[in-house]
């Protein structure tokens, strides 16, 4: 990128060094040093603050920067979708596994079945909160917005505002679900178990 580029010519040309443009900026001097060369990129107040201080505007300040930041935002976007619609799948396989392979396993090894279900179980709560960091990082909480967000599409303002007045009913909704599914499953497992040891 340019920009760091860009801060380090305008803080040299002020004469200020390092330090003096961290205290104005109200950042450390290490973030200057890796906003200078490229290891990091300043926040948009940071940026703004930058446009003051050196008197240029932020067009000026930014120049051909902003069309690749939004390059990789895109890039880097679409990249977190795969790995959510990747740890959704795998989520499914791994209950799918557990409500399949549980009955069969107890039928078959008894009491050793207990092995790959807490394997799958494992895998099924690692990708749960894998899904969930993404869900978090993009504020995207009801099934609307996860569909949209999988897709690659935002939602405009007045259907933000809806779903995010739906988010408390359907957590509700979610947790009810899931106590449902965790009771048929202990429950099947509970009967294999009876049947077996009878």
């Amino acid at each position: 990128m340019e920009l760091g580029n860009r801060i380090k010519e305008l803080r040299k040309a002020q004469n200020i060094n390092q330090d003096e443009l961290a205290e104005k900026l109200f950042v450390s001097r290490q973030t200057i040093s890796n906003w200078e060369n490229d290891k990091s990129y300043p926040d948009i107040q940071s940026v703004l603050l930058l446009s003051e201080t050196f008197g240029v505007s932020v067009d000026q300040l930014l120049k051909g920067d902003v069309e690749k930041m939004e390059r990789i935002i895109t890039e880097q976007t679409q990249t977190d979708i795969n790995k959510m619609n990747t740890y959704a799948i795998g989520m499914v396989i791994s209950m799918i596994a557990i409500l399949i392979t549980t009955p069969v396993l107890a039928f078959f090894t008894g009491f050793w079945f207990f092995i790959p279900f807490v394997v799958l179980f494992a895998c099924t709560m690692y990708f749960a909160t894998r899904i969930e960091k993404y869900k978090k990082e993009y504020n995207v909480q009801t099934y609307k917005e996860i569909i949209a967000f999988t897709k690659g599409e935002t939602l405009s303002k007045e259907d933000q505002i809806r779903e995010e007045a739906k988010r408390p009913y359907q957590k509700v909704l979610s947790t009810i679900l899931s106590g449902v599914i965790a009771a048929v499953v202990c429950g099947g497992i509970a009967a294999v178990l009876i049947m077996l040891f009878k």
